[in-house]
Formats: structure tokens, sequence, C-alpha cells
């Protein structure tokens, strides 16, 4: 599990070396596809399949503004000044997988959406810090829902974290909101993926007509982090990691 998840960081590190304006999410995807192939792994997501239609035709996710979560790639979809994208990334690696998002801006970013990225990541450690050994998903949830709430932002309800291991998605669903003592039990070495996809507006969503996009319904920008943890005692073990996109963006 540690492989597989350092793996999905080294590959959003690779991907933030490109992002920029005039690149299109076609030209990423292609990027991640060699990247996580050329280290022994295969790209988990594509040909997922999708209870709405056909399978996910690409490697990675690239949900870009107002797309929460499950963009789909295109060579007509271009990056521009301004923009902000959540690239979500995962790998089979000797039969265990890793998952992982990161929202990056493109260029310069307005203050209002950079405080968007910046709660939302924030809230990510919140409820990390909550995924110890006997607490529950509802603790996680609580943590990161109060922080988001209380910044005024959205918490999507429809989608959630979830358990992962030789699955992608596994039990236990692992929701952004919840109640404190309330849910599953968490127990050491369980594997799960924290999530926070947080809306600028209202927490309202869409499917758009790809049956793959999901959308914030007022047309405002959602922030999509995600780590996968394993549980412990006293504090959390991060498996994914940021490391790599953060030395790219401060070298």
């Amino acid at each position: 599990m540690r492989q597989a998840n350092r793996l999905v960081g080294k590959t959003l590190g690779e991907l933030a070396r490109h992002i920029k304006p005039g690149v299109s999410t076609l030209e990423l995807d292609k990027i991640a596809d060699e990247f996580i192939r050329d280290h022994g792994a295969v790209p988990t997501f594509k040909g997922f399949p999708n209870p709405y239609g056909g399978p996910f035709p690409a490697s990675i996710c690239t949900s870009v503004n107002d797309v929460v979560v499950h963009g789909v790639p295109s060579k007509d979809d271009v990056l521009k000044e301004g923009d902000i994208i959540s690239i979500d990334c995962g790998t089979l690696l000797n039969g265990f997988n890793g998952d992982s998002c990161y929202t990056f801006c493109v260029g310069e970013v307005s203050e209002e959406v950079a405080r968007l990225l910046r709660v939302t990541k924030e809230s990510l450690y919140k409820g990390i810090e909550q995924a110890v050994n006997g607490h529950h998903v509802g603790d996680i949830g609580f943590a990161v829902q109060d922080y988001c709430e209380s910044a005024g932002y959205g918490v999507v309800r429809e989608l959630t974290g979830h358990g992962i291991g030789r699955e992608m998605h596994e039990d236990p669903q692992v929701p952004n909101y919840g109640r404190r003592g309330n849910g599953v039990v968490l127990k050491s070495s369980m594997c799960i993926a924290i999530e926070p996809m947080i809306t600028m507006g209202k927490r309202d969503i869409y499917l758009k007509k790809d049956r793959w996009s999901v959308c914030t319904r007022d047309g405002k920008p959602a922030a999509h982090f995600e780590h996968t943890v394993a549980v412990r005692k006293g504090k959390a073990e991060i498996l994914s990691t940021f490391e790599e996109i953060e030395n790219i963006k401060t070298s």
C-alpha cells in the first residue's frame, strides 16, 4: 500500500511540472498513463466501470473549476490562466491500490479561489487527525464538515471517501459530514481514502451528459484533496504524499 500510494504522489508531482495555460487535460492524461506504466503499475481508473454508462476512458480524472470530481480528459479542455484543476489519480501496483487527489492552480488565481483550496486542504488534515484506532467514521466527517462549513463553504454529500486495499473501493464509506461517535469503528491497519470535496457556493451537484463529470449546480468552483491513510493508534499514517508536488511548487 505504501509503494502504490507513493507512486501516485510521484505521478501527481510529475503532472505538476506540466500544468500551465495552454495544456489540454488529455495531454496530462497521456503523461500520467506513461509515467505510471513506466514504473511497473497500472492506472486503476482506466476502464473503471460506471453504473450509469460505459467504463472510464482515461487514466486520471481532470476536474476543472466547477467540476467537483470525475472530469474526463479531453483535447478540447485546455487550461487557462486562473483555472483550478483537481487531478485524481489511482495506481494498482503489486496487487494493491493507491489513490490521491490534489487541486492545482493554473497560473495565478483569485484570493477567493486560493482560500477555497487552502481551507479544503486544511480540512483533509483535520479529518486525518481523527483516523485513529477506536474513533468512528463520523468523527472524520464531523471534523471536515465543521471546518469547511464554518468557513462558509458547501460540503458535498453524495460523494464520499472509502476503504481501499486490494480493491480501489472497499468498505467503509467515509463521508465528509457526520456526527461524532457515529458510524463504523476504526481499527489499526484499516486503510481508508479521506477526500474532502468542497464547494465555494451551495453543495448541490449534478451529473453531466458524459455520465462521469460531477459539477456544482451553481457553477461555482470546487476543490478536492485526498490522501490514503492507514489507521493507527494515536496518529494515522499517511500513505500517499504531496511532497513531490510541493517540491515542484517551491523550486
